[in-house]
């Protein structure tokens, strides 16, 4: 399978797409404002407008079905059409089953990333991500249904539950974010809210979120240990924190950080938690999406980003996800369309080097008989993950719990396997 690809139809920020010849380091991945360079979405994965409008239509249909009894994006009285969700086309298909013992091919290899069809995903996923207590499963249909909706379907399928998104971190430097709002200026053209707003996103240091999380992932999977009820691990997990002189020691006792594990599905499942503790480990994944979601707010927010939302709390680098109703970018000119997030799988792996971190993502829904053309299924190094596109100005960090005899979240992840 083969997806075409097309001239846009439209322009968009940052002409730059990333290649083999342009990866940035951690740092400037990390941190930088200059991460546009990488291009729009649509524009490094040749979409055009009405693939856009699919493409969030069918994850805002994955964010109902996955949860159900979420409430609507917030919508301002008298809102027109332009403000609501477009009508879902949804020509997604499943992937068909693949043979258990079917060995999968090598991804294709593209600078920081390799990149492979969805069906010989599944055949990996069989070979190195199936397994419960030791033994390889086959992808079922319902898992295969998840893994349909392209990013999201990734990390659905890997956490069992739709993404909740409730405990997620990130870093923001403020003392960065001051200095340059005073002592730097707009570059010509540029607005006062394209400047803030600009300003804020290169604030905001993913390799310093990313770490955040895996430090409360740590203390977390310590207090599983030897934990048989919720109150041995809440306990537990106040004397880790307090061992390390941690902010989140103090949070309120009704915080999504000490409700996590009890408001995770598979902890309250026979065949996963079953209501123990020490069945259960914190793993990893991560979201981008965009700042400037408030349909109430001013519009240049909406479209060049709201300085002050998604920030982390200083203390503990909790964000609150509360108010995302994963609602893109507004175009800023005539043509432009933007994607309204991306989700990345990286689960418990171990390796201490950020950089040497595999993510697992999609690229859109899959659609092998229309004109969007199959999901391909991506495995990203951090610098790669991390970049994000110019769709996005936000990358929190995650952590969800899944049961440990699931094999979603090895502890080594091999790019491209075989």
């Amino acid at each position: 399978m083969h997806k075409r690809r097309r001239v846009l139809a439209f322009a968009t920020a940052g002409a730059v797409i990333c290649t083999a010849g342009f990866i940035p380091s951690v740092s400037q991945a990390a941190g930088s404002g200059d991460r546009e360079e990488k291009g729009s979405y649509a524009e490094t994965h040749g979409l055009t407008a009405e693939d856009v409008k699919n493409i969030n239509a069918l994850n805002e249909s994955a964010l109902t079905l996955g949860q159900p009894g979420k409430p609507p994006a917030e919508l301002p009285p008298g809102a027109g059409p332009s403000l609501r969700p477009p009508a879902v086309t949804d020509d997604r298909e499943t992937p068909p089953a693949e043979p258990l013992d079917r060995m999968p091919d090598a991804y294709r290899p593209y600078g920081g990333r390799a990149t492979t069809v969805v069906n010989n995903y599944i055949r990996k996923w069989q070979q190195e991500y199936s397994h419960r207590d030791g033994k390889k499963q086959q992808m079922t249909e319902e898992q295969r249904e998840k893994l349909s909706y392209g990013c999201v379907g990734v990390t659905w399928v890997n956490s069992g539950p739709y993404p909740m998104n409730k405990l997620a971190f990130a870093f923001f430097d403020e003392n960065k974010y001051e200095n340059d709002l005073k002592n730097t200026s707009p570059r010509p053209g540029e607005t006062r809210a394209e400047f803030e707003g600009r300003i804020a996103k290169d604030s905001f240091d993913e390799g310093k979120g990313f770490k955040r999380a895996r430090d409360v992932a740590s203390i977390m999977n310590k207090a599983l240990e030897n934990a048989h009820d919720e109150g041995t691990y809440i306990d537990n997990l106040k004397t880790e924190l307090t061992n390390n002189n941690d902010a989140l020691l103090h949070e309120d006792s009704r915080s999504n950080f000490y409700s996590a594990l009890r408001n995770t599905p598979s902890y309250k499942e026979r065949d996963g938690g079953d209501y123990d503790p020490s069945k259960m480990k914190a793993v990893i994944y991560s979201k981008h999406f965009w700042s400037g979601q408030d349909q109430r707010g001013p519009s240049d927010r909406r479209k060049y980003g709201d300085p002050n939302a998604f920030r982390p709390d200083q203390g503990t680098g909790l964000v609150d996800m509360s108010k995302d109703r994963s609602i893109p970018r507004s175009p800023g000119k005539p043509g432009e369309s933007w994607v309204n997030f991306d989700y990345g799988w990286f689960g418990a792996q171990t390796e201490a080097d950020a950089d040497k971190t595999v993510w697992t993502h999609g690229d859109h829904y899959h659609s092998p008989n229309s004109d969007l053309g199959p999901m391909h299924v991506y495995e990203s190094k951090f610098r790669n993950w991390s970049a994000g596109y110019a769709d996005f100005d936000r990358g929190t960090y995650m952590i969800t719990f899944i049961p440990k005899n699931w094999n979603t979240a090895p502890a080594k992840v091999k790019q491209g396997w075989p």
